[in-house]
């Protein structure tokens, strides 16, 4: 449909004629996309059999006409795999304003619906790659009442990266048996702590979708509650994955060469922290000072300065790496400290610390530097 000697469409469907437990988190950009709407449409009024993903064009701003295309996709799987409509998920992304066609979906899905095997995931995770250098893949496995439970997924998001959510689409499969509620509960959970916590340019899509798939094939204890041991481990493996494939998207960042973590900690509560972190990371004068490795602190909390947190100057403390630099209002003083910097910033990736010394919440932020390059792709991108 967009792109030339390369996949475009991917089609992920469950062997459960049952299907499964989904769950979904999705941008709140209030410009998104129809296959976003379908989405919000569908999930909670069923078990889901199938999703249709097609990359190059992301049907959004696309009107009444872009809605029964997306639908449209949705009959068309629906149709070759003999399940309900509403059974199925659409996911599209790619250049806005454009309207995808059918008729290159009809005519390749009997062979996507022929070709569904159990190790398509990397080809998968290659068909819904835009401005992608690499495939991301990420997966986990943890006992749930005794039987080995597997959580794996694959995402594409280079660009437009920023939080709520960032410009991605992240699709993870388990064969855990867990209620939609539950699976909610712990998407919503890790993508707070990793797709909601990554930004690479500050700007937020209109397509952005993250699905969560349950089988149920392992067999264990339905995880019905969410504060239960075994619903905590769960928990916790959907997170690593969700966070392994955010920072995936990070370091594969548009002209992007090095991953920097930005740790906000001492804050009076979670919000701050997050507040915090986040102008950090967004600040293109920070970015382009990792990029040039130039050490410049005072970028840095001039962008905690006006991030809206009342903060106390005197008692912030910054850290790279290990390194104090800055302390009690003033940079640290001593021989080698700017030397030092120096070589922390000519790392790949970089720790920043910033401890604001008014309570005991923090968040960790994670970007990536701007580059010449980041402008190049971007200038472009329609030609």
């Amino acid at each position: 449909m967009r792109y030339r000697n390369r996949p475009d469409l991917v089609l992920m469907a469950s062997e459960s004629e049952e299907g499964g437990a989904a769950a979904g988190v999705f941008t709140r950009n209030r410009f998104c996309a129809a296959p976003v709407e379908i989405c919000r449409e569908r999930l909670g009024k069923g078990s889901i059999r199938a999703v249709v993903v097609n990359a190059g064009i992301a049907n959004a701003c696309t009107g009444a006409e872009g809605l029964e295309l997306a639908r449209g996709m949705t009959r068309t799987v629906a149709s070759q795999l003999g399940v309900r409509e509403e059974a199925v998920l659409v996911a599209s992304t790619g250049i806005i304003g454009q309207q995808v066609r059918l008729e290159p979906v009809e005519k390749a899905m009997p062979g996507l619906v022929a070709s569904l095997r159990p190790d398509g995931w990397e080809d998968a995770a290659r068909g819904i790659m835009t401005t992608d250098t690499v495939p991301k893949m990420s997966w986990t496995r943890v006992e749930i009442d005794g039987r080995t439970v597997t959580v794996g997924g694959i995402a594409k998001g280079a660009g437009m990266i920023a939080p709520d959510m960032a410009t991605l689409l992240a699709f993870v499969c388990t064969d855990a048996r867990v209620e939609p509620r539950v699976l909610q509960h712990w998407l919503k959970q890790g993508a707070d702590q990793s797709f909601n916590a990554i930004t690479i340019d500050g700007d937020t899509s209109t397509n952005d979708t993250l699905l969560a798939l349950a089988s149920g094939a392992a067999a264990n204890s339905i995880l019905s509650e969410a504060e239960t041991a075994d619903s905590r481990r769960f928990g916790r493996a959907l997170s690593e994955v969700l966070l392994d494939l955010a920072i995936q998207i990070v370091v594969d960042g548009e002209g992007a060469t090095k991953l920097i973590h930005i740790r906000v900690t001492g804050a009076p509560d979670p919000l701050s922290a997050r507040q915090v972190a986040l102008t950090i990371a967004n600040s293109p004068l920070v970015k382009t000072a990792f990029f040039g490795g130039d050490a410049n602190w005072g970028r840095i909390v001039a962008a905690a300065g006006r991030s809206g947190v009342e903060l106390l100057p005197e008692r912030v403390a910054l850290y790279f790496d290990d390194l104090c630099v800055f302390q009690g209002g003033t940079p640290v003083q001593g021989a080698g400290v700017e030397e030092e910097a120096t070589q922390v910033f000519s790392r790949k990736e970089i720790h920043v610390t910033m401890d604001l010394g008014m309570g005991p919440a923090e968040f960790s932020a994670h970007t990536c530097d701007f580059s010449y390059d980041y402008v190049k792709i971007n200038a472009d991108y329609r030609t």
